[in-house]
């Protein structure tokens, strides 16, 4: 496993150590004790997501607050999406700045985001299976977001935004000025 840490400070690009031969390929997704050698810090994941998205779709950009904060494990099992972190601790040199990164089921990457960040997709394939640990349990009470579009964040989605399919409750997201953290 090779870990890359982005220009945001404690995320991470984690690229694995792929095994392919005649009959296809064979990789480990996640080893505790070696993702945790990487980062360079425990983390001890508790729950596992799965969406299901349709081209088009973006889902973002959601946090959860205070004590409710995740650090999550992005991977992708089909397909191909743009992913984006915002970074939302105050004290940190990158407050405010963000990070793209294609992960896709081809590529095999996968993004380590720390707890403080806004995270979000864009499904850039037909359709994108995507997988994601998370280091604390969801809590409804404590959701947070950030408008897709804000100026200040000057995010390059990679389709038109005529093109994107979002639901009622993120096209509502405070814009970054009026965020709750």
């Amino acid at each position: 496993m090779k870990a890359t840490e982005t220009k945001l400070k404690g995320c991470f690009i984690i690229e694995p150590q792929i095994f392919e031969d005649e009959r296809g390929y064979f990789f480990e997704c996640f080893n505790h004790k070696e993702f945790c050698e990487v980062i360079r810090q425990e983390i001890n994941f508790v729950q596992d997501n799965q969406s299901f998205s349709k081209k088009g779709v973006l889902r973002g950009l959601h946090y959860q607050k205070g004590e409710h904060a995740q650090a999550k494990l992005v991977s992708v099992l089909e397909g191909r999406i743009q992913d984006v972190v915002v970074d939302l601790r105050k004290d940190s040199p990158t407050f405010g700045e963000h990070l793209s990164i294609e992960l896709s089921s081809g590529n095999k990457k996968q993004l380590f985001v720390p707890r403080g960040f806004a995270h979000g997709f864009l499904t850039l394939s037909e359709f994108a299976n995507v997988f994601y640990k998370c280091d604390n349990y969801y809590h409804k009470n404590a959701e947070g977001g950030i408008r897709f579009d804000d100026q200040k964040l000057k995010l390059a989605w990679q389709l038109n935004t005529s093109d994107l399919i979002l639901i009622e409750k993120d096209i509502k997201l405070p814009f970054w000025d009026n965020m709750d953290t």
